[in-house]
């Protein structure tokens, strides 16, 4: 029950980020100083969330390696 839960919360905030309404739909106004943004990182936090429960951790995709990993991969 809890995956299906994730896997929906990742699909509807995949959803919202892709805004096929064009804009219509929002739950804050991207023309509102500061807060205007907040919905969207919450979406993407949302799906970044539902990828990671599902083994897909993509947070440290553009994480700078250590020397020490890269010697120890070699």
């Amino acid at each position: 029950m809890k995956s299906i839960v994730v896997a929906l919360v990742g699909c509807v905030s995949l959803v919202y980020l892709i805004n096929p309404s064009a804009g219509i739909i929002e739950i804050l106004p991207d023309n509102l100083p500061v807060v205007g943004n907040l919905d969207e990182a919450t979406a993407a936090a949302l799906l970044l969330s539902s990828l990671r429960y599902f083994g897909l951790d993509l947070a440290n995709l553009f994480k700078k390696e250590d020397k020490k990993d890269i010697l120890k991969k070699s």
